[in-house]
C-alpha cells in the first residue's frame, strides 16, 4: 500500500500544473488564469493562490491554456517557460508581453462578457420580508428590495427597487404605519482598470416624509481602489440635480455633489455582506445636505435561495416642518437569486 501510494503522488503531481517563483518556492495546482500583473493558481489544499507575474521563474501547465499574446492575438495550448520567455502550441512570446493568461472555465466566462446581448450577462436578487400580527392587535409589513446588475469588461448597469408598506388595526381603527418607494439606475463606463465613469437617476417617495417625489439625476466618475476575487471597494463622486415635492405644496430644486463609497465582502462561499454610502452636500442652500446608507448580508440556503438581513437609511437635514430627518428601514427574509 505504501509502494502504491508512493507511485501514485508524483503521478498526481506530474498532472498537475506546476509553478516556480524566484524564490524557489514550488506550487502545483491548477493555473485559473492571469489577469494584469497576478497570477493565480488553485491549489485542492490551500485554494486560490495568487502571486506576482514577476515573481515567477517558471510555467509548467498540463491543462491547455488560452494565452493572449501581443497584438491582442489568442493562442491556446500547453504552455512552458525557459528562461524570460513562454512558449504555447510553438509561438514564443517574452514573459512580460503575456496579456492574459486563462483556463477553459475562465475563458468562457471572458467571452460570454466580450459582447454580450444587452438581454444577457445580468445578475441579480429579489428579497422579501414579511411580518404579521394577529390577536387584539392586527398589524402587516411587508418590504421588498430588488436588485439587477449588467457587467462586462466595459460596463456596468444597475436597477434598484426597494419598498416597505404597514398597517395597522386597532379597536377597529385600520391605519397606515409605513409607505415608502426607492429606486432607479446607474450606469459605469470603464476608462481603465481602475477609473470609470458615471451617470446615476434615482427616484423616492416616502409618505411619513410628506414627500411625494424625489427626482435625482447626475454624472461623475469613481475608482476601483479594490478588486479581488472576494472583496472589491470602490469610490465615486459625482454632481447632480435634485428635485423634490413635498405633499405640503413644498417644492425645491437644488444643485448638489455627492460622495461615497461601495464595499462588498465575501467571508465565506456561502455568506457575504455589501455596503454603500453617499454624501449629497447642497449646493444651491449651503450647510444642508443628504445622506444615504445601505448595509446587508445574505447567507446561501441553496445556489438560487438565501436569507438576508437588510438595512437602509435616509437622512435629510431639512425635511418638512414636523417631520422627523431619519428614516430606516429594517428587513429580513428570502433571497432569490438570478443569473442570465
Amino acid at each position: 500500500m505504501r509502494t502504491l501510494l508512493l507511485l501514485i503522488f508524483p503521478l498526481a503531481a506530474a498532472l498537475a500544473d506546476q509553478v516556480v517563483l524566484k524564490n524557489g518556492d514550488t506550487l502545483t495546482g491548477s493555473i485559473v488564469k492571469k489577469d494584469g500583473d497576478k497570477l493565480t493558481l488553485h491549489s485542492e489544499f490551500l485554494g486560490d493562490v495568487t502571486m506576482p507575474w514577476t515573481a515567477i521563474r517558471s510555467i509548467q501547465s498540463d491543462e491547455t491554456l488560452t494565452v493572449e499574446l501581443p497584438g491582442n492575438e489568442r493562442v491556446a495550448g500547453k504552455v512552458t517557460t525557459s528562461g524570460e520567455t513562454l512558449t504555447v502550441a510553438g509561438r514564443t512570446v517574452p514573459l512580460l508581453q503575456v496579456g492574459a493568461m486563462r483556463n477553459p472555465a475562465e475563458q468562457k466566462s471572458w467571452e460570454r462578457l466580450e459582447h454580450p446581448g444587452l438581454l444577457q450577462a445580468w445578475t441579480g436578487f429579489f428579497d422579501m420580508g414579511l411580518a404579521l400580527a394577529r390577536g387584539n392587535a392586527r398589524t402587516d409589513t411587508l418590504t421588498t428590495n430588488f436588485n439587477a446588475s449588467r457587467v462586462t469588461r466595459k460596463d456596468k448597469l444597475t436597477i434598484t427597487f426597494s419598498q416597505i408598506y404597514g398597517s395597522a388595526r386597532a379597536n377597529g381603527v385600520n391605519s397606515t404605519t409605513a409607505s415608502a418607494l426607492r429606486g432607479g439606475w446607474s450606469y459605469n463606463r470603464n476608462v481603465s482598470d481602475r477609473i470609470f465613469l458615471s451617470t446615476l437617476n434615482d427616484y423616492e417617495h416616502d409618505r411619513f416624509l410628506d414627500l411625494d417625489l424625489r427626482f435625482v439625476a447626475g454624472a461623475g466618475m469613481g475608482l476601483n481602489a479594490i478588486k479581488q476575487p472576494n472583496t472589491s471597494l470602490t469610490f465615486a463622486a459625482a454632481a447632480d440635480y435634485n428635485r423634490e415635492n413635498f405633499s405640503s405644496n413644498v417644492h425645491r430644486n437644488s444643485a448638489e455633489l455627492n460622495f461615497g463609497d461601495d464595499f462588498v465582502h465575501k467571508f465565506s462561499p456561502t455568506t457575504s455582506v455589501t455596503q454603500a454610502f453617499r454624501v449629497f452636500p447642497n449646493l444651491s442652500y449651503g450647510g444642508e445636505y443628504r445622506v444615504n446608507f445601505d448595509l446587508g448580508a445574505v447567507t446561501a440556503l441553496k445556489k438560487w435561495l438565501g436569507w438576508h438581513v437588510t438595512a437602509s437609511d435616509r437622512f435629510l437635514s431639512n425635511p418638512v416642518f414636523g417631520r422627523q430627518r431619519n428614516d430606516l428601514i429594517l428587513s429580513t427574509g428570502l433571497r432569490v437569486s438570478f443569473a442570465k
